[in-house]
């Protein structure tokens, strides 16, 4: 067994030809559990060499709990295999990273390694591997090897087993090989720089970067997307946006790209091309209006998606599960842009008709009531896209400060503070799940009545510049009713006392206080839901 141990924890290789250690290959379970051996030879003859480290890494060894020694935790035997993995990880790195790590030596010269090989005290066959480059004894040192070599050298000459002595030497074994993977993919991979390019493209940092995005594709937006096309006729707005406000000292930026997914259902119209379709002047512009809102499950453009290219070994850190998350927190925070951005524009163009409207009553006020008579009939509507605003721009505010801003600080403070690989992506994780939890993407009602109300912005907004089609305020009066139902209940539910003491609680407070700073949302609330009760008194300080 320490034969094994020590070809598999110095050397990252594993022999074991009569299947007597714990540690075993995925495919040999892949043939207990009857998959046929051509099919896993085609599959592994499909692997490139970086993909080939990769499954090894993620799913390409297991501990057999038929061969576990019953003196040897599982806990422990979970150490024994990371410790293998990492230091197979180390041992082989891609041709890609070896390149680049070479052009780095030769641009800033180090001092020459002697690189000495083990003494061969354990009776195995050492594979060739990369010992005998200078990039594999940097990435794993001669001492450190030698270090682990002498610990299980230890224990193979002791008299007696004794198994506190053993789990402290797999510890100190898996906290060497943790290290030194941290070393590998916080400070030569950087890490830290592709978080920074993540959080500033798929969590929305760089701001002005996708304003601009917006405003050159909104045109584009207006209309539904074409399958054939879409992706295609967004790259022109994306490299516009591009050229105008990213620097080229970015150098993360030429990994990210854009795509738009083939749809997986059927593609209902935009908004805007909803509003242009239906009739709203007869009697049913209502019940017309709510179908059309139940038929959009999503706006065409939501399905909007960054892809971020990653090369070894970040590969082991930002899997595609990572990744998939990144994306769905960044359709999330583009639609909210999005909404805001229309928001915004609506204002600009109902005021710009109404000075005109205004400018022209005055100048001929017998012969312009129209322009009169519109004023009326749209002032209401102003204050109903101010309500939508103020609901959006503070739950951006949220989103983007209390959130996300709030949870990179803590990360970067674990990263600063871990030297551990195995920490590091715990931490992550905890980012993660932190962003989305505090986002309400993990609450079904939640993010189904955000999305409701995105949606209707969208609608008020198209419907509000289309106000030269529509003779009646009817549509705008029932997306009102329906913003007015869907914010109240959004409300309630954030301030129910099942979200109180989640781990939400300390920054939902924040945003619940932003939102009834006044006391409006809570008291439009009561009155929605018909529990109208009186404010209690103030209480008077000299009572008893």
């Amino acid at each position: 067994m320490y034969n094994q141990l020590a070809s598999w924890m110095v050397y990252g290789i594993l022999q074991d030809q009569h299947g007597e250690f714990f540690i075993r290959r995925q495919e040999d379970r892949d043939v207990e559990q009857g998959s046929s051996l051509p099919d896993m030879s085609e599959k592994l003859a499909r692997l490139s060499a970086d993909d080939a480290s990769l499954t090894d890494w993620h799913m390409g060894f297991h501990i057999s709990l038929d061969m576990l020694p019953e003196y040897i935790h599982m806990g422990v035997a979970e150490s024994v295999l990371f410790a293998g993995k990492a230091i197979r990880v180390l041992r082989n790195p891609s041709p890609a990273f070896r390149f680049r790590d070479a052009v780095y030596h030769l641009q800033m010269p180090r001092g020459s390694q002697k690189v000495q090989g083990f003494t061969g005290r354990f009776s195995f066959h050492k594979e060739p591997l990369m010992d005998s480059k200078l990039i594999g004894e940097e990435l794993l040192p001669q001492s450190e090897a030698d270090k682990i070599e002498a610990m299980l050298l230890d224990l193979k000459e002791s008299s007696e087993f004794h198994k506190r002595s053993f789990e402290c030497a797999v510890d100190s074994i898996r906290a060497i090989a943790a290290s030194h993977l941290w070393q590998l993919v916080v400070v030569r991979a950087d890490l830290i720089g592709h978080l920074k390019a993540l959080k500033d493209y798929f969590l929305l940092a760089k701001g002005d970067f996708f304003q601009c995005f917006l405003e050159e594709s909104r045109q584009l937006m207006r209309l539904p997307p074409r399958q054939s096309t879409a992706e295609a006729d967004l790259m022109v707005p994306f490299q516009l946006a591009s050229l105008k406000t990213i620097s080229e000292e970015d150098k993360y930026f030429s990994r990210v790209s854009l795509r738009m997914p083939s749809f997986g259902f059927t593609v209902k119209s935009s908004p805007v091309d909803v509003l242009k379709t239906k009739d709203y002047a007869d009697g049913n512009s209502s019940s017309a209006l709510s179908n059309a809102s139940s038929e959009i499950s999503l706006d065409g453009w939501d399905g909007i998606a960054l892809e971020y290219s990653v090369d070894w070994p970040l590969e082991l850190f930002f899997t595609q599960e990572v990744l998939s998350k990144y994306r769905r927190v960044f359709q999330y925070l583009l639609r909210l842009k999005r909404t805001q951005m229309e928001l915004e524009k609506s204002w600009a163009s109902v005021m710009h008709q109404d000075h005109t409207d205004f400018a022209k009553h005055r100048n001929d006020r017998v012969n312009c009531p129209v322009a009169q008579q519109r004023r009326q009939r749209f002032r209401p509507m102003w204050r109903v896209r101010e309500h939508m605003a103020f609901l959006i721009r503070n739950l951006q505010f949220y989103i983007q400060v209390d959130v996300i801003e709030s949870q990179w600080n803590v990360l970067q403070a674990h990263i600063q503070d871990s030297h551990d690989f195995t920490e590091l992506v715990a931490f992550h994780q905890e980012y993660l799940s932190a962003l989305i939890s505090q986002s309400f993407l993990d609450i079904g009602s939640v993010s189904r009545i955000l999305d409701g109300i995105m949606k209707l912005c969208l609608q008020f907004c198209w419907n509000i510049e289309n106000q030269e089609n529509s003779s009646n305020t009817s549509a705008l009066e029932h997306i009102t009713e329906e913003f007015n139902k869907k914010s109240n209940s959004l409300y309630t539910i954030l301030r129910s006392s099942r979200l109180a003491g989640s781990q939400r609680a300390p920054f939902l407070r924040r945003f619940l206080l932003r939102l009834n700073f006044n006391s409006f949302f809570e008291a439009t609330a009561r009155g929605v839901l018909n529990v109208v009760r009186p404010r209690p008194a103030l209480p008077v300080l000299d009572q008893q």
